[in-house]
């Protein structure tokens, strides 16, 4: 008999272990076959306001920095609470999910294409402009910024398109024969021309049947390109002063990006390289936070200046942009594939 057993309610805590091992596996087992099945609605598009919420203090600070020079660096500060308050909504109502959910995604991923094409702008009326375009991109707007701010709006826009976590599980091989009031198909798509409203249809069913694999796979792998090149120009600034840990994302970079791509084509590299590339990316994502929130502190002032020096020290949430890639691969990782 072991010792813990020996001690007074020793078998009661063993037994209380246990009891929560089998919970944890249980509560493990389902999420897994939620997400498999595009039944996490609520939970996506928790994580989506979540995500807007942080990178749009990230586009206050950086629009603040440019003294709100033009009316549009406006409009991601307006539209990122207007995108948590329609994610928490949609989280309560099926409703919301529906129409506010999509209608302010749809804004968002708007707002980052036009706020990319008004970065590339800057980068060009820079002296020299694309002639010398390392210099230029490493000192101008961040280019590729307003594209990851546009993430969220992503994430929501297919948080509208999935299941809730409630709603019965599919039947296997009655795929497109759900019954209507469970299917959240918007008004919106009859406006759109016949072709391009029978290729939405394909993806809102792909996507409300938790099949949608290759799709998220690439954007996770396209959005970890995005944010390694904003990592490497950043820490270029910096003169990579913690060699090890500024060049980490830059390196996982790559592998992400190959994992992405080769999910499109095999099935082994989505249940092996895109899991370990993801939680490499997640990981990395968390320790650079917290290196940069201690890089905000260690500023002249410290926590006396939280604000300003969180506006003028190392940019606090853009490593957590880089997990959000992360944490799309490993979302991937789990779900189906459409052929």
């Amino acid at each position: 008999m072991s010792a813990l057993a020996k001690l007074p309610g020793g078998g009661r805590r063993r037994g209380g272990l246990r009891l929560l091992e089998r919970e944890a596996l249980h509560e493990g087992v389902v999420l897994r076959q939620h997400i498999r099945e595009g039944r996490f609605q609520r939970s996506l598009a928790l994580i989506a306001g979540f995500a807007s919420i942080l990178s749009g203090l990230e586009v206050a600070y950086e629009h603040y920095r440019g003294s709100y020079s033009q009316r549009v660096m406006y409009s991601p500060v307006l539209l990122s609470p207007a995108l948590l308050v329609a994610a928490v909504w949609a989280a309560v109502s099926r409703r919301a999910a529906r129409t506010a959910l999509p209608f302010l995604s749809l804004l968002t991923i708007l707002d980052g294409l036009v706020g990319f094409f008004f970065h590339i702008r800057g980068v060009n009326r820079k002296p020299g402009g694309w002639r010398i375009p390392v210099f230029n991109v490493i000192m101008g707007p961040p280019i590729f910024a307003p594209l990851l701010f546009g993430l969220s709006g992503y994430l929501g826009f297919l948080a509208s398109l999935l299941r809730r976590e409630d709603d019965p599980a599919a039947r296997v091989g009655l795929v497109g024969q759900l019954p209507r009031a469970w299917r959240p198909r918007p008004n919106w798509l009859s406006l759109l021309p016949r072709g391009l409203t029978e290729e939405g249809l394909i993806l809102e069913q792909h996507v409300h049947e938790g099949r949608f694999q290759k799709q998220i796979a690439l954007v996770a792998g396209v959005s970890a390109l995005f944010s390694g090149v904003e990592a490497l120009y950043s820490h270029y600034k910096n003169n990579f002063t913690y060699r090890k840990l500024q060049w980490s994302p830059i390196v996982i970079t790559p592998i992400m990006l190959a994992a992405g791509i080769g999910t499109l084509f095999s099935r082994t590299v989505a249940r092996t390289l895109l899991p370990l590339a993801s939680a490499l990316a997640l990981l990395d994502g968390a320790l650079g936070f917290f290196y940069h929130a201690r890089g905000v502190l260690r500023r002249p002032g410290g926590r006396k200046l939280v604000l300003y020096n969180t506006m003028y020290g190392p940019p606090i949430f853009a490593p957590l942009l880089f997990a959000a890639s992360g944490f799309m691969g490993l979302l991937a990782s789990l779900l189906r594939r459409a052929d």
